[in-house]
């Protein structure tokens, strides 16, 4: 173990639990190709990297312990993950409305344009997506304390698991990005456009749904 306590025997086992997390698809993977869809690389980078600083607030929260008194306060827990479902169902329908109105979705990594958003969008909606997801707050506050020793640092050490999150959760979905800017000449089509932006919408309503009406884990 080095002097700081942050890579240890625990170490290559985290690594690989995290990566094989990272490379699950869900909602991170949902809203990445969403927006890199809509606004091109540019925005599906900027999702990615905010989706993923949203790890390092749920990293301070479970060694805290601010987690365990939501774990243990049936209200806010409820709060969070009422927060947490209606953002989801609202990215969802806007993304029904889209598929509904069939813009064709505009492919900048090819022709360099972009539909006008600004780069506070794409920030918001990845970070918001995060942060407000309670399941990531429950297995952030299952999963670290598994790889945080008695005389570590709870919050440097978390920080730390945290990063090296990051940056996988990071190169997964950038490279998820490039691949879906590498077939803009499919996302041009607006039939390509009212397919992705109505499953997609159909998905995350369904993920939001599922979230309302999940128990609280005990």
């Amino acid at each position: 173990m080095n002097s700081w306590g942050l890579i240890d025997a625990q170490f290559l086992s985290f690594l690989i639990a995290i990566t094989l997390l990272s490379l699950s698809p869900g909602v991170d993977t949902l809203l990445v190709v969403r927006n890199t869809a809509r606004g091109g690389t540019r925005d599906g980078i900027v999702t990615s990297v905010a989706i993923c600083c949203g790890l390092f607030v749920h990293a301070a929260i479970s060694a805290l312990g601010i987690s365990f008194i939501l774990l243990q306060s049936a209200w806010a827990f409820a709060a969070l993950k009422l927060a947490g479902a209606g953002y989801l169902i609202w990215l969802g329908l806007s993304s029904l409305m889209a598929a509904r109105q069939g813009r064709a979705l505009p492919v900048a990594s090819v022709l360099g344009r972009s539909e006008p958003v600004t780069i506070w969008r794409p920030i918001r909606e990845g970070f918001a997506s995060n942060v407000l997801n309670p399941k990531t707050v429950v297995f952030y506050m299952a999963f670290l304390p598994q790889f945080i020793a008695p005389e570590d640092s709870a919050l440097l050490k978390s920080l730390w698991l945290a990063g090296v999150h990051f940056v996988i959760a990071n190169i997964w979905q950038i490279s998820i990005v490039l691949m879906v800017g590498r077939a803009a000449h499919w996302l041009g089509s607006s039939a390509f456009a009212r397919l992705l932006n109505g499953a997609t919408g159909l998905v995350l309503v369904f993920f939001g749904l599922r979230l309302a009406l999940t128990e609280r884990p005990v």
